[in-house]
């Protein structure tokens, strides 16, 4: 057998009776592939590229989070509560998570040896393109796509994102804006840093126009009046919407009805054709039968 066949090679060297030996390891054996979990397109012990959970798992299968902080703040952001941050150092702004490019090149790793290219969502504990430096993003995004994954930005950084356009693809790839009014001053009120409305539109028309998939998400519902005018306002270049209800927000879920809600928007989206997935908190108040699907594919 050549040296090239050899099914052995040398271990880390050990000292028995003052002498050096070099224990034979065997290199025939395959390399153990990353253990894929039940739902098929995320990996066990993966927690830079992973399963998305609880309402983020309506939004999307795979996440990665690059950053802790954002700096848009918002005062709905429901993320210093759940994950026991200081909401004024939160709102500082946003930096890399501790070794995120060393865990997530790992991970990354293993999701391409698996074979699995479903579409990772960028993020849900922050923002991609918050008002600082989002180089990160940029070369997260290019990590997934050279490791064979999808990606999704969702968003209240408006055109910041346009710096990125060039990374996505109309077969593959996905842009999404969180909307929660078309007027500056009530934007101003809730999402102090976030970039205005109609900088958020002017991102979903350029995305739209390159090809690439768009969808608008509607959560949170702080006004119904305002969510309404927003499909009314944007459904020839958003190809999707996903609607939720206002939560830790007791002066709105005190007084919104929403089952009317629910039923009224179901009405404008229906009436302007609009593809659409209501979430769990508003899905006890759709109509008897009616489709719904979780999953629809996000990209052209």
């Amino acid at each position: 057998m050549s040296e090239k066949q050899q099914p052995y090679k040398s271990g880390p060297a050990r000292t028995q009776n003052n002498v050096v030996v070099l224990p034979m390891i065997r290199t025939d054996r395959p390399t153990p592939r990353p253990v894929v979990n039940p739902d098929g397109v995320s990996i066990k012990g993966c927690s830079y590229i992973y399963a998305s959970k609880g309402q983020a798992g309506e939004y999307a299968e795979l996440t990665a989070n690059p950053y802790r902080g954002c700096g848009h703040a918002c005062a709905y952001c429901y993320v210093p509560l759940v994950t026991k941050q200081d909401r004024k150092e939160f709102n500082a702004g946003a930096v890399e998570r501790r070794r995120f490019e060393h865990g997530f090149l790992r991970d990354a790793a293993k999701y391409k040896a698996a074979g699995i290219t479903a579409q990772v969502l960028l993020t849900f504990t922050s923002d991609p393109y918050h008002p600082g430096d989002t180089a990160l993003t940029r070369w997260t995004l290019e990590q997934l796509i050279g490791h064979g994954l999808a990606v999704c930005t969702l968003t209240k950084g408006g055109t910041r994102a346009l710096r990125d356009l060039d990374l996505f693809r109309p077969g593959r790839d996905a842009f999404a804006s969180t909307l929660t009014t078309l007027d500056d001053r009530f934007s101003q009120k809730w999402e102090r840093h976030a970039a205005l409305p109609g900088d958020r539109l002017l991102a979903l028309r350029q995305f739209h126009n390159a090809g690439i998939f768009t969808w608008v998400s509607l959560e949170p519902t702080l006004d119904v009046e305002a969510s309404i005018a927003i499909v009314k306002a944007t459904s020839g270049y958003v190809d999707l919407y996903k609607i939720g209800r206002a939560n830790y927000l007791k002066e709105i879920t005190r007084t919104t009805d929403w089952r009317d809600y629910t039923l009224r928007i179901l009405d404008v989206l229906q009436g302007v054709g609009a593809r659409h997935y209501i979430k769990k908190d508003l899905q006890p108040f759709l109509p008897a039968g009616y489709p719904n699907p979780l999953r629809v594919p996000q990209h052209h």
